[in-house]
């Protein structure tokens, strides 16, 4: 008898705890592996930023380059304070119309470790993944501006910026917007980021106007080393933009990552011999743009295309990116100092319409089959997105800077811009060390009676 309500007594037990735990088991849809991997994407991403500073650091003039890199490094400040308190609810607010979101998420309210709707990840870390997008996006932009803006300027440009730009375009694309419910597709970023960035790049540089002495002065690089590294930080990065943008560790995103270095490759080698044809030498400074210039045009179509797409999108980008920085700066005589237009601008746009010609259900159901898989109808979605883009992002840009410089000059002063902005402005100067080194180095030289002409080959 005993045995029996012994036995009774654990089947009720049971019996009343089933349905709890079925309940966890429903409610709860946190995928650890997939966690795991986002978590690792977003510092991808993440380092990225500081890749471009030293990236476009090594490609100014000495007397700029901790200027330069600064740029971005204070928008990983600005951008990300803007993404906590407005900006993430302004992109991924629930959709109260079509062009920005709602205010659910102001502050991050609401915003925790649950799930995203519909997701396997924490909300909190879809947050900060896209995060790391509107933090390089930004950054872009100082490509076109480099040597020349004031600061002040700049912080006040990137507040409202960011605010009144990126934001409803990413909301656009990715939040609900009207963008996405037209049917246009950006895997990860080539409306959003690339040409947003690249194209408000060019009216930045229209604005300010040239640098002092362009046209008539060199202006090369000044640390190639420098910019090689940037470029590998970039690429090494880029495989969580893109494949991060699948919000899984699945096929998806293993898809993503094979086109985004099989474009990227494509588009090195494809500069490299443009411009090997064209100018005579191969450098490595045409290589890694190329590869960046694949990289770029691969991005909105990552999720979307197979390999053989993915490398005819990386020959493509890489002559009509080099054209659009060899030629067409001449031709119209602007000064996009770092080529963020000629590069991101122009490769964003590309790889935007490339999507609309080789995309594929085949690779991912949830997206559309492109012009050379029987529908038109993409294509045309894809020229839609690009022009609104375009045309969105130019005009508030303009509209951004003239209000700005009403207030405050947009660029510094004549002397300052010769004396260069790393002391004018910061007070800092990246290579003291060494000339202090060299100089020490050069008397000592004298004093031990040594002709000139050795002591230049000794130094």
């Amino acid at each position: 008898m005993k045995s029996k309500l012994l036995s009774f007594l654990m089947l009720l037990f049971t019996m009343l705890l089933l349905p709890g735990t079925a309940f966890a088991g429903e409610t709860s849809t946190i995928d650890t592996g997939d966690t795991s991997f986002i978590l690792i994407c977003a510092a991808l991403v993440m380092i990225m930023t500081p890749g471009l500073a030293l990236f476009y650091g090594g490609m100014v003039r000495k007397k700029n380059v901790l200027s330069t890199i600064m740029l971005s490094f204070i928008v990983m400040s600005v951008v990300s304070i803007i993404w906590v308190l407005y900006g993430y609810t302004l992109a991924f607010g629930p959709n109260s119309n079509d062009f920005i979101g709602g205010l659910d998420y102001l502050f991050l309210q609401g915003v925790g470790q649950e799930p995203a709707a519909g997701g396997t990840i924490p909300h909190l870390l879809f947050m900060v993944f896209q995060l790391m997008f509107a933090l390089i996006t930004v950054a872009i932009i100082t490509g076109s501006i480099a040597e020349r803006m004031r600061f002040s300027a700049f912080l006040v440009f990137i507040v409202i910026w960011s605010s009144l730009v990126y934001a409803p375009l990413a909301h656009w694309v990715w939040g609900g917007g009207w963008l996405m419910k037209l049917g246009a597709l950006d895997f990860a970023g080539g409306t959003v980021v690339h040409i947003s960035s690249g194209v408000t790049g060019l009216v930045a540089a229209l604005v300010i106007g040239k640098r002092k002495g362009y046209g008539s002065e060199p202006m090369v690089p000044h640390n190639l080393p420098m910019t090689v590294l940037g470029a590998a930080l970039l690429w090494f990065g880029w495989f969580g933009f893109n494949a991060g943008s699948a919000l899984g560790a699945n096929g998806l995103a293993a898809s993503a990552f094979a086109v985004t270095h099989i474009a990227a490759a494509a588009g090195g080698l494809a500069w490299v011999l443009t411009e090997w044809f064209s100018h005579g030498k191969p450098t490595v400074l045409g290589c890694i743009s190329g590869a960046v210039a694949g990289l770029v045009a691969i991005t909105p179509a990552a999720g979307f295309v197979s390999a053989m797409p993915a490398l005819i999108i990386g020959l493509v980008v890489g002559p009509l990116c080099y054209f659009a920085v060899a030629i067409a700066k001449t031709k119209f005589g602007y000064d996009d100092s770092l080529d963020a237009f000629g590069i991101h601008g122009v490769g964003g746009t590309w790889g935007a319409i490339a999507t609309g010609l080789f995309a594929s259900t085949s690779v991912n159901p949830a997206g559309a089959d492109g012009l050379f898989y029987g529908n038109s109808s993409l294509l045309v979605n894809q020229l839609i997105g690009v022009s609104a883009t375009i045309l969105f992002t130019s005009l508030a840009t303009f509209v951004i800077l003239k209000l700005i410089s009403t207030f405050v000059s947009l660029r510094v002063s004549a002397d300052d811009e010769v004396v260069g902005l790393d002391i004018s402005v910061h007070g800092e100067n990246a290579y003291a060390y060494t000339d202090d080194f060299i100089g020490s180095f050069t008397r000592e030289i004298k004093v031990s009676n040594e002709s000139p002409k050795t002591m230049v080959k000794t130094v």
